[in-house]
């Protein structure tokens, strides 16, 4: 029996220089369109910028999947022309992945607040303006330090922790932006409210999540490829991890690297049993998604929370990235293929 040659496209950033004659086999991409082409998929690369939108959605015309691994905001871009490709393309059934409804509904921060009831979840609010904020932020601030996201960002960008200080009377609060490199400073509550105004005005809201005190410990992203865990990272995220008592800021932990391991490594089985077994299913119901409409790859970072009475982890959601998850480790690569083909057949 003939097996059928899909051909699937992998849409990435095109080089600057090179625009559309930028290959993927010359890109950080290159081993999933080997992998892809072992497999027996043809390969279709997928430059993409604002300029060549239209020459690349002619090349993705037949195609019959599309991989995206392209950042929400990068150089002062956004992927509004993108997404309306990839929208025209799915409507006439092309397969994509990530969809932009897909990463709508679950890459943005808003997610934390969406399913805050999950036993992974933990007190967020969400701010609809910066009044809601002023008025509802200094009693969360009394029950401990909060850490303020706007809706869409990377690399710590408009993500703050924020704690009253001794002198709480007076509102002043200690502020340290999670952007590498940044220090803990001293102001005003007002003076960080409005410094806030810019996150409102481009997207609406803020979430506001209570800081965790096992930041230290660092952060686990599970890697997930359609609803089956394959992989896992491992890193000290520590931008908002303050120094020790008594030490300069210059003192405070710094991030390491992150470490990838295979899904079966045995101290995270229960975390991956959690997402597999019961999470990803109260996730697709809360956002009203199908398990179909899953990314084809994504990953889920999770914080330590507060150990159980019998000394059990407990895990925290802190976001979900969809839109470029790379690098990612090399146990995910077969499943990402075997769910791409597998896609591609449902659709045919």
């Amino acid at each position: 029996m003939r097996v059928p040659k899909y051909r699937v496209a992998i849409v990435f950033p095109a080089d600057a220089t090179q625009l559309s004659a930028t290959r993927v086999e010359n890109s950080r991409l290159k081993e999933v369109a080997a992998a892809l082409a072992s497999a027996g998929a043809e390969v279709v690369s997928a430059p993409f910028c604002d300029e060549i939108a239209g020459e690349i959605e002619a090349r993705l015309a037949d195609v019959d999947f599309v991989l995206v691994w392209v950042n929400p905001f990068e150089g002062g871009r956004d992927r509004s022309r993108l997404n309306a490709m990839l929208r025209a393309l799915a409507a006439r059934g092309i397969g994509v992945s990530a969809h932009p409804d897909a990463i709508d509904k679950m890459g943005t921060k808003d997610v934390l607040y969406q399913t805050r009831q999950m036993s992974c979840g933990t007190d967020v609010r969400r701010y609809e303006c910066l009044d809601a904020m002023r008025a509802e932020l200094p009693a969360a601030l009394g029950a401990g330090p909060r850490v303020l996201k706007q809706m869409r960002g990377q690399s710590g960008d408009g993500v703050w922790k924020v704690s009253l200080t001794d002198s709480s009377q007076l509102m002043q609060v200690a502020v340290r932006h999670a952007k590498r490199d940044s220090v803990e400073e001293i102001m005003a509550l007002d003076d960080f409210l409005s410094a806030c105004q810019p996150y409102f005005a481009q997207f609406g809201a803020m979430i506001d999540q209570p800081f965790q005190s096992r930041l230290h410990e660092g952060m686990i992203r599970c890697y997930v490829v359609g609803d089956r865990v394959v992989g896992f990272g491992e890193q000290l995220v520590n931008a908002l991890y303050p120094a020790p008592a008594g030490q300069p800021q210059t003192e405070a932990p710094q991030p390491g690297p992150r470490l990838y391991f295979p899904a079966y490594r045995a101290d995270f089985q229960p975390l991956k049993r959690k997402l597999e077994s019961e999470w990803i299913g109260q996730l697709c119901e809360t956002l009203s998604m199908t398990r179909d409409a899953l990314p084809a790859l994504w990953d889920a970072d999770f914080m330590f929370g507060e150990k159980t009475a019998s000394g059990e982890d407990t895990y925290v959601l802190c976001e979900i990235n969809m839109s470029s998850v790379y690098p990612f480790p090399p146990s995910a690569m077969a499943p990402l293929v075997e769910e791409v083909l597998r896609r591609c057949a449902a659709l045919s």
